[in-house]
């Protein structure tokens, strides 16, 4: 997996690459740096799968936006994982794209 992200201000997107599995949940919640981010999406346009571990991430994510008033979205995303995302009620907390 690999994390690169592009930040303007307050606005950042995360463009993620491969599998988030167990494994990569690490590297990714260490990737995240969400200080002064009122703006959050993350671009699963290259993401092929997505691991329990992963969503924990996002949750996680999506809390801090919570707390800050700012928003998250998830785009790209192919529909497997727009599937799943629907299933665990994500799409019902998060905007999904």
């Amino acid at each position: 997996m690999e994390v690169s992200q592009i930040r303007n201000k307050d606005k950042v997107t995360y463009i993620i690459k491969g599998k988030i599995d167990a494994n990569m949940e690490p590297v990714l919640a260490q990737a995240l740096q969400l200080e002064g981010v009122n703006d959050l999406t993350f671009d699963f346009k290259e993401v092929d799968y997505i691991f329990s571990a992963g969503l924990r991430v996002l949750l996680k994510a999506q809390k801090q936006m919570n707390a800050t008033g700012g928003k998250m979205t998830i785009i790209n995303a192919n529909d497997t994982i727009k599937k799943m995302l629907q299933i665990v009620g994500f799409d019902n907390i998060m905007i999904v794209k």
